[in-house]
């Protein structure tokens, strides 16, 4: 495995972790890290229900804080690893920041931007593109979600 593989898995491992504490916390179980030169800047997870705030996404808590620590709005150079392709809202956020890349583990399907339904980031009429990894530890970031999901539409819930 290349250094980059390996560092990628490292992020995309942290990510994961926090999905878990979403997934504790009763929220749809979605992780972010955002690195830059191999430390982690800012870091989150999924608390739109807790926080009765719809933008409180994993790939914003992660933004947010480290925008916080840089003193900057813009991350040029930085990767943001979330473990689920990232909604059309993150997707934004992640083009303003300026984001240099994004490693996603699951796909999505239904709403995901960045290969999924389209690929946003890769829009040719924007002013800023951001290159794409997906598929990083994705089973892992996939049975989360998978789990969490059937769990909600348990007989019990």
């Amino acid at each position: 495995m290349n250094l980059a593989a390996s560092g990628d898995e490292r992020f995309m491992l942290r990510a994961l972790e926090l999905a878990r504490m979403a997934l504790a916390a009763g929220e749809v179980p979605v992780g972010a890290v955002l690195e830059l030169n191999g430390a982690i800047l800012g870091e989150g997870y999924n608390c739109p229900i807790g926080t009765r705030d719809p933008t409180a996404h994993a790939e914003i808590q992660a933004l947010r804080q480290a925008a916080e620590h840089a003193q900057n709005y813009r991350l040029p150079g930085a990767t943001l690893y979330v473990t689920l392709e990232p909604c059309v809202m993150c997707a934004g956020a992640i083009l303003h920041a300026r984001v240099s890349r994004l490693v996603f583990g699951a796909p999505d399907p239904k709403t995901g931007v960045c290969g999924g339904l389209i690929n946003l980031l890769a829009e040719a009429r924007l002013n800023h593109h951001t290159r794409v990894s997906g598929g990083v530890l994705a089973e892992a970031s996939g049975e989360l979600l998978r789990a969490f999901f059937a769990s909600r539409r348990s007989p019990e819930n």
